[in-house]
């Protein structure tokens, strides 16, 4: 599987966001907590991810989570269609964030990925 990407994306409302950065860890959404792990998404998979779990919110932030910095936590995982997504089994310290901005998208609702 080294086809896998070495990173992925977390999206995150600005309460998340603001967790993250005071506590230096997230320990996940509602969702990721029922889960049992945080869910994230591939840069392919971000479009689909927001028109279906964040339909109509604003204030929304992207953090960019560098995979290889949290080893054996993350699992990739069939999820939506049968699509490989990647969950991280631990909390989400803010040293395996490497870019955290605010969410943006195109007219035509493609994502506006920050470098």
């Amino acid at each position: 599987m080294s086809d896998l990407p070495d990173y992925a994306w977390k999206i995150l409302t600005s309460a998340q966001k603001d967790q993250l950065v005071s506590n230096g860890l997230f320990e996940g959404a509602q969702v990721d907590l029922a889960d049992g792990y945080i869910h994230l998404s591939a840069e392919p998979q971000v479009v689909g991810t927001l028109d279906k779990h964040f339909a109509g919110q604003s204030g929304l932030w992207l953090a960019r989570v560098d995979l290889t910095a949290l080893g054996s936590a993350v699992r990739w995982e069939k999820s939506r269609g049968g699509a490989l997504f990647p969950h991280i089994y631990a909390a989400l310290p803010l040293s395996a964030v490497t870019t955290l901005a605010p969410l943006q998208r195109a007219t035509d609702g493609t994502v506006l990925y920050p470098a």
